[in-house]
């Protein structure tokens, strides 16, 4: 008999949410921008706080919580989030002349959902201590660097490493770790 674990939303949490199959599809900076978009609308709509997230072109990794005292799940905005950013990366495939666009939708259309571009899930980590929290916000900003796309993690676009090491505003809203 195991134990049920509720998380405790507005503490700071870790996740990656990947791509069906984990299919490079944020490699157009027209849908990363869904990506970004939706989650600067849930920080300001859905009591969402992010304060470390990287987008690559298969998953999306982020540090985050919803504001404390309130009556939000994190589930339930990352359920909401992966559906919108569903939806409308699928919306946005046939209009952006992508090459891969028959391919795609035949793809993220063929499961039980019509609409899946995400996989099922999140499985959170809550972040317990400032060492794990400092070992996790290293690595999502280093993954662009581990992956050779750049050399420094500031100067990767869909992350918030320009916020912390060039005191940048970056393309979310986020909030900072202290």
């Amino acid at each position: 008999m195991g134990f049920k674990y509720a998380i405790r939303s507005d503490r700071l949490h870790f996740m990656t949410h990947t791509v069906v199959d984990w299919i490079d599809v944020f490699t157009r900076r027209e849908l990363a921008m869904i990506v970004v978009d939706s989650m600067n609308f849930c920080i300001q709509h859905k009591e969402l706080e992010v304060y470390v997230w990287c987008l690559m072109p298969s998953h999306l990794h982020m540090i985050a919580a919803v504001k404390e005292r309130s009556d939000t799940k994190l589930s339930d905005v990352m359920r909401d989030f992966k559906s919108h950013t569903s939806r409308e990366v699928l919306a946005k495939i046939p209009v952006i002349n992508e090459s891969r666009k028959d391919w795609l939708q035949a793809h993220f259309c063929k499961g039980p959902s019509t609409n899946q571009v995400w996989q099922e899930g999140m499985h959170p980590v809550e972040l317990y201590t400032k060492r794990f929290t400092d070992q996790k916000m290293d690595y999502i900003h280093n993954n662009p660097v581990e992956a050779g796309v750049v050399e420094e993690p500031q100067h990767y676009l869909f992350s918030s490493a320009r916020d912390y090491c060039e005191n940048r505003k970056g393309l979310v809203n986020i909030c900072y770790i202290e």
